[in-house]
């Protein structure tokens, strides 16, 4: 186990950005997936944390590393939590993300004959902690906020133009990268992951 270094597992480079803004306060050396050329495992879990845990322990299991992973994604109140965990595959097999927001809108307008639906979501996270010969940790986050249409801003990654979180004016795709970090559904599972320093009493 490789001191003071935490494998993120995951591909998606926005995401990992992000992570390893989170944990620089602690000088830690931070790999992602990708790096190491490890194939992301098949999502087979009914919950965010289920679907992180499989990921943090798969990169664990490959690796030997503490293993990071995250599991995110958007729930729209009007379509029963969807897309949920499957927020990733709306964006199809390019990940192309400017379609699984407009399938969202339609979707939206189907719900409401006036045209005027129920525009409430959130955004939720959860992060599970992997360490070799250890019980998995997990830990989650979430904010609230609208649905906003057409998309505003080219900043972020996934749904972050058409997320409007509550009590700005600014969808996350326009919102200073800095500012969205600290108070992202990642940031509130980063806070309780922080609060618990569980690798505190691995390189002590």
């Amino acid at each position: 186990m490789r001191k003071n270094t935490i494998l993120i597992a995951s591909h998606n480079p926005g995401k990992v950005s992000e992570i390893a803004e989170l944990l620089s306060p602690f000088a830690m050396t931070v790999l992602s997936a990708a790096e190491l050329d490890i194939v992301e495992p098949e999502e087979t879990g009914s919950t965010f944390a289920q679907n992180a845990i499989l990921k943090a322990e798969h990169c664990r299991d490959v690796s030997g590393l503490v293993s990071l992973a995250d599991d995110s994604g958007i729930e729209v109140a009007a379509l029963g939590g969807a897309p949920g965990i499957y927020s990733a595959r709306w964006a199809g097999p390019n990940k192309d993300f400017n379609v699984a927001m407009a399938r969202i809108e339609k979707e939206l307008q189907a719900t409401s004959p006036d045209g005027q639906p129920d525009r409430r979501a959130n955004f939720k996270c959860a992060l599970a902690f992997a360490v070799p010969g250890q019980k998995t940790q997990v830990f989650e986050g979430r904010v609230d906020g609208t649905l906003v249409w057409p998309m505003r801003g080219t900043l972020g990654f996934g749904y972050d133009p058409v997320f409007q979180p509550l009590g700005f004016a600014k969808t996350f795709g326009q919102m200073d990268q800095h500012k969205k970090h600290r108070m992202s559904h990642r940031a509130g599972a980063f806070g309780k992951l922080l609060a618990a320093k569980p690798w505190d009493t691995l390189w002590s």
